[in-house]
């Protein structure tokens, strides 16, 4: 038994070898020539203004916790379904209604952390407040009512 935990050891660590001497030996390859817009931060094509280290809403982070879990539900719901829709598994006395019971208190309890997010207002986005600002333009006012019909 042991022995055959020392093989998968032995391939693990070779692996590792394997890697380390890639990466030394394409360090040593590769050409490094750094330079000022190289070692820039590069945020897609535009020129980086400020400092990249801004703090964010913490409703971002809140918001993709919350998008994880549900997906993870996803993710075992769908094995769920595959087995339980298998017509050779209901043959086993109290099999599906023991699987079906289950699944509906694991979605329950998800469904109750939903109702937590939902009642605590995590949910919830604050809108931007628009500020109307008086603008001196040359264009009369009455040439925009044809467009503020809303």
């Amino acid at each position: 038994m042991i022995e055959q935990f020392a093989y998968v050891a032995a391939f693990l660590l070779a692996g590792i070898a394997f890697l380390g001497l890639v990466l030394k030996l394409a360090s040593f390859i590769r050409p490094n020539r750094p330079n000022v817009e190289k070692l820039s931060t590069y945020e897609s094509g535009e020129e980086p203004i400020g400092n990249a280290n801004t703090r964010f809403n913490p409703r971002f982070y809140v918001v993709a916790l919350l998008f994880v879990l549900f997906e993870v539900e996803l993710i075992f719901l769908f094995p769920w379904a595959v087995v339980f829709s298998q017509k050779s598994l209901r043959a086993i006395p109290s099999w599906s209604s023991y699987a079906l019971i289950e699944m509906l208190i694991f979605v329950g309890i998800l469904s109750l952390g939903l109702a937590f997010a939902w009642r605590r207002g995590y949910l919830n986005w604050e809108k931007p407040v628009q500020e109307l600002k008086d603008i001196e333009s040359p264009v009369p006012e009455n040439a925009y009512q044809r467009f503020k019909k809303n």
